[in-house]
């Protein structure tokens, strides 16, 4: 089927949208962040909680090796660095999910509003995050201390 030829008295279609047209702000980071930390806890949380099912499946030796990863002595930077990342992840994309909770109800699409509630998800996941792994790693970081 062809295509009706244009005439010159019909107006331009207007110009999608595109990031360019708009100002970066919180608001947009705190979105795209709420789908990242999703998606990053299904499939690097999903990986790890395999390899601990196998490691379950495989033994006392394979267990030991996995907990090594977390606990002990020595502290292993790589564990700690997905322990915390994860947890991280967990309380941003708690804290974005319960701001979308609140703009679901029709409040706080107000700009300012809107911004505030976008920069407190940020300091609330990071608050959140330090006083977990401080309960957690109280007796390690404290051990000098006694």
């Amino acid at each position: 089927m062809a295509t009706p030829p244009k005439s010159a008295a019909q107006p331009a279609r207007p110009i999608a949208p595109h990031l360019s047209h708009y100002k970066w702000g919180p608001h947009m980071t705190v979105s795209i962040l709420h789908r990242a930390t999703g998606d990053g806890m299904a499939i690097v949380g999903g990986l790890l909680f395999t390899w601990w099912l196998a490691s379950l499946a495989a033994g006392k030796d394979s267990y030991d090796w996995f907990l090594s990863w977390f606990t002990g002595p020595n502290w292993n930077i790589l564990g700690y660095v997905v322990g915390i990342g994860l947890t991280l992840a967990l309380f941003q994309h708690m804290m974005s999910g319960i701001r979308h909770l609140v703009m679901d109800t029709g409040a706080n699409f107000e700009l300012k509003s809107n911004k505030t509630s976008a920069l407190l998800t940020f300091v609330g996941s990071v608050l959140l995050t330090l006083l977990f792994w401080g309960v957690m790693l109280k007796d390690v970081l404290f051990a000098g201390a006694k």
